[in-house]
C-alpha cells in the first residue's frame, strides 16, 4: 500500500475508490506483489533445481491460484477438496503436493485416483497404503526432525509433541514397514513451522534430509516446506532467502558429487507469497471513549481474520482516510460477540467514525479461515492485477447463510 498526495492506493488504485465500488469489509490482493515474492523465491534457489509448490490453505481462491500457475509454482494442498480446486484453477496433477494429516485412507485413496503426488505423515496410514498399493505408487514421507522452530509454540510443526509427521526416532518401524510392502519412496518432507527466520535452522533441515536421502535410494526429491518469515512492522527480522538458497545449492550439489544422485528441491511456501499482497479494508461503525482505553469499533472481527486472536499475531493497522491527522492511541475491535481485538493500543492518526482502516499482512490466512460467526457475511474478495481492480469473489448473502439447512418438520 502506497501513500500519494491523492491517498492511499493498492496496486495503483485508490483506497476510497475500491470501497466505494465494493463496500467494506473487504479482502484486497495485489496481484503484482504476489509475483514479486514468488519471483524472488525463484532466483533465491536458481540455483538448485527448484519447485515451489504455493501452500494452498493461505489463500485458496481460485483467481490467486490461476495466477501463482501462471507465473510457474506449483501447490501444496492440505485436503482432497484443494486438490480438487487446484485442478480446476488448471494446475496438473504432477504439480500437486497432497500433504496428508489425520485423514483416513479412502481421503488418500481419492488423492492417487486423481492422480496427485501423496505425502503422508504416520505409520498406521503407511502401512494401510503399502497393503493396497505396494510398489504401483509412490508416495513421500512426512518426517518430524524433533525441532522446535517458529515464531511461537502454536505454529511450530516439527518439535517432539507435534501431530505433525512421522517422528525421526519411529526410523525403524519406517523402513521396516516400506520393506514389507516394498513401498516406492519417492521424497522426503520436513515442515518446521512458520516465521522461520534463522538461516542455520533451515540448514539444519537440509543436512537431516541429506542424511535420510542415503537410505532412500528412489528418492527423487527433498521437501523443505515453507515457513519463511515475512515482516509485520518495521524493524522485523525476515528470512534471508538468498542466503538460504546459496548454502542449499552448495549442500545439493555435495550430495550429488558424492552420490551420483541429482535431487529436486521442493519448498511450500504460503504467507511468504501472499501475506504483505493483502489488504482487509474495514469501515469505523463507532468510537468508544471509556476512561481508561477509547475503542475503535468496526464492521470487521475474528469471523473474518482470526489470527490476532488465535496466535496473537501483530498485523499493522492504518487510517487511510486521515493521512494527516494527528496521532491518539487506539484499541481496534470487531463487531463479534466475543472478545475480538484487532490490535491494542496502537498509534493511529485521528479515527472518526465513518473512516476506512487498512489491515495489513492480511493476504495470507484470512480469507481463509473465515466463517459466518455471529450469522454475519464473510466480506468479498478483490484481485489488482495489471492496474485493474477484478471483483475475484462475491460477498455473501442471507441465501449462503441459509444454504444447505434443512428446516426439521416440527
Amino acid at each position: 500500500m502506497q501513500f500519494a498526495q491523492d491517498g492511499y492506493k493498492i496496486g495503483g488504485t485508490k483506497v476510497s475508490e475500491l470501497t466505494t465500488q465494493f463496500g467494506t469489509p473487504l479482502y484486497v490482493y495485489d496481484g503484482e506483489k504476489i509475483i514479486e515474492q514468488l519471483k524472488k523465491l525463484q532466483t533465491a534457489f536458481a540455483g538448485c533445481d527448484v519447485k515451489v509448490k504455493f501452500a494452498a490453505k493461505a489463500l485458496t481462491n481460485i483467481s490467486i491460484l490461476k495466477l501463482l500457475k501462471k507465473n510457474g509454482s506449483g501447490v501444496d494442498v492440505v485436503s482432497i477438496n484443494e486438490a480438487r480446486l487446484a485442478l480446476k484453477a488448471g494446475f496438473e496433477a504432477s504439480e500437486i503436493m497432497f500433504t496428508s494429516n489425520c485423514i483416513d485412507l479412502e481421503e488418500v485413496s481419492e488423492g492417487v485416483d486423481l492422480g496427485v503426488n501423496i505425502n503422508l505423515d504416520n505409520l498406521s496410514i503407511l502401512e494401510q497404503f503399502g497393503k493396497k498399493y505396494g510398489n504401483s505408487y509412490p508416495c513421500c514421507l512426512r518426517l518430524n526432525p524433533s525441532i522446535l522452530a517458529g515464531g511461537n509454540y502454536k505454529i511450530s510443526t516439527g518439535h517432539k509433541l507435534s501431530k505433525f509427521g512421522i517422528p525421526i526416532e519411529q526410523l525403524n518401524q519406517i523402513n521396516s514397514t516400506i520393506n514389507q510392502y516394498k513401498i516406492n519412496i519417492n521424497g522426503l518432507h520436513i515442515h518446521t513451522g512458520s516465521e522461520i527466520s534463522d538461516t542455520e535452522v533451515f540448514l539444519k533441515m537440509a543436512s537431516i534430509l541429506f542424511e535420510w536421502a542415503n537410505d532412500f535410494p528412489h528418492v527423487k526429491f527433498l521437501d523443505f516446506g515453507g515457513g519463511f518469515k515475512v515482516a509485520y512492522k518495521a524493524g522485523d527480522k525476515e528470512t534471508n532467502v538468498n542466503e538460504i538458497g546459496q548454502h542449499l545449492q552448495n549442500m545439493f550439489a555435495e550430495f550429488e558429487r558424492a552420490t551420483g544422485r541429482k535431487l529436486q528441491m521442493w519448498i511450500e511456501p504460503g504467507k511468504f507469497l501472499v501475506s504483505d499482497a493483502g489488504y482487509l479494508l474495514t469501515k469505523v461503525n463507532t468510537i468508544k471513549r471509556n476512561p481508561s482505553v477509547t475503542f475503535v469499533g468496526v464492521n470487521t472481527g475474528l469471523n473474518h481474520l482470526i489470527r490476532p486472536m488465535m496466535y496473537d499475531a501483530y498485523h499493522e493497522i492504518v487510517n487511510v482516510s486521515n493521512p494527516t491527522g494527528a496521532e491518539e492511541t487506539y484499541t481496534i475491535v470487531g463487531n463479534i460477540c466475543e472478545t475480538d481485538t484487532l490490535g491494542s493500543d496502537r498509534i493511529l492518526k485521528e479515527v472518526r467514525e465513518g473512516d476506512t482502516l487498512s489491515i495489513k499482512n492480511a493476504g495470507a490466512y484470512g480469507y481463509s479461515m473465515a466463517s459466518n460467526y455471529n450469522s454475519r457475511f464473510r466480506p468479498a474478495e478483490v484481485l489488482i492485477y495489471n492496474g485493474k481492480a477484478q471483483l475475484i469473489r462475491e460477498r455473501d448473502t442471507m441465501e449462503d447463510i441459509l444454504r444447505g439447512q434443512v428446516e426439521a418438520q416440527l
